[in-house]
């Protein structure tokens, strides 16, 4: 006898949004035809199942198997990939549904613990910004997740405080400020934190955001302010003080990533030094955010880098202000009335919240939850 083949097409194609009407236009069969074979009641013929896998972006195996065959050990998504650097086969992740989208956002090992993860990358397109991932449990993740995109090294705070209160987990996905708005715009993320200053105005977020994204309907509101600076090992013991000292012989130097407001701050302090950025030994090697940053100095691979204050304090390294910063979140008008996201607001304007970002990272408060626009 022979064996039943089984089918996964229903997922696959729920996973993808893409509707039973639309793949039937795509692969020239008929709705119902679509709803058969995810029914097991018809088995497509050759050229039917490579049409499928073609419009899925999915292997014929990964489509269909013979009865009998091991089961896999989790469902396979198929997600937006949300990275600043090279993600790797098998990588933990976290997902979170961004209306009828998924989003995964790749994490890494602590120097002691293992990270909270829903699943791992089975395979990954860098170029569309795509994966498939093996997940353990989706349903769970549907409820109740904010996925937040930015740099800032407090958002833990923010997250364990709004999930204590409200429920609510937030999802960080590290990114520079340009990427975490351009992920908003494409509907990737919830909320994207920016700190990008406009050098003629000195107006921080809303020049870039009414310029790059001209018709958007968004709502920004003020996180904090902070500090950011030179970054040093205690007692600078390379005595930098100014952005002309990174042009020294033998400083190194780490930088950040284009489109971040540190890479622009630094471009600006250099212009301002008549400083050509040939001449700072390591301004092409980049760090993807603060705490990383920070992190190279402490562990002796940099001598100076450009963050905040609050990466400065978790590795107790020596901080040397320059600039003050407003530091947004940005969200679409229209996301503002989940439930969720109204939960997350309120927390913005919680006093023990304030308290902690002023004693644990050093932040200004004082316009904490206010609507910028």
């Amino acid at each position: 006898m022979t064996p039943p083949v089984q089918n996964r097409l229903a997922e696959i194609r729920k996973s993808r949004g893409v509707g039973a009407s639309d793949l039937a236009r795509r692969v020239n069969v008929s709705r119902q035809t679509i709803y058969a074979i995810e029914g097991g009641t018809y088995v497509p013929n050759t050229e039917v199942a490579l049409r499928l896998a073609r419009e899925l972006e999915v292997t014929v195996d990964e489509l269909f198997s013979l009865g009998g065959e091991p089961a896999a050990s989790g469902d396979t998504i198929a997600a937006d990939l949300l990275s600043a650097s090279e993600p790797a086969k098998g990588q933990p992740v976290r997902i979170c549904q961004i209306g009828s989208r998924w989003a995964g956002v790749p994490v890494s090992a602590s120097p002691y613990y293992m990270p909270e993860a829903d699943g791992i990358i089975k395979g990954s397109d860098r170029a569309k910004g795509r994966a498939d991932l093996l997940v353990f449990a989706k349903e769970e993740a549907a409820r109740k997740r904010l996925l937040l995109a930015g740099c800032d090294p407090a958002t833990p705070l923010l997250s364990r405080m709004v999930e204590k209160i409200s429920g609510v987990e937030v999802v960080p996905a590290g990114a520079s400020s340009r990427l975490a708005l351009e992920w908003l715009v494409q509907g990737k993320v919830h909320i994207a934190g920016s700190h990008l200053e406009d050098r003629k105005t000195g107006e921080f977020n809303l020049p870039f955001i009414r310029q790059r994204f001209p018709g958007e309907d968004f709502i920004v509101v003020t996180f904090a302010r902070w500090e950011e600076g030179f970054v040093v090992p205690e007692g600078n013991p390379k005595s930098i003080r100014s952005a002309a000292d990174l042009a020294r012989k033998g400083i190194r130097f780490v930088n950040r990533e284009p489109g971040s407001g540190s890479r622009g701050l630094l471009d600006s302090l250099l212009e301002k030094a008549g400083v050509e950025a040939r001449k700072v030994r390591g301004y092409e090697r980049v760090a993807f955010g603060h705490l990383a940053a920070a992190y190279c100095v402490m562990s002796g691979d940099a001598d100076v880098c450009l963050a905040t204050r609050s990466a400065a304090r978790a590795f107790s390294l020596d901080f040397l202000p320059i600039h003050t910063e407003r530091y947004d979140l940005i969200l679409r008008k229209r996301t503002a009335d989940l439930p969720a996201v109204q939960a997350f607001l309120d927390v913005l304007q919680r006093a023990t919240l304030r308290r902690k970002l002023e004693v644990l990272a050093g932040y200004d408060t004082s316009q904490t939850g206010s609507i910028v626009v």
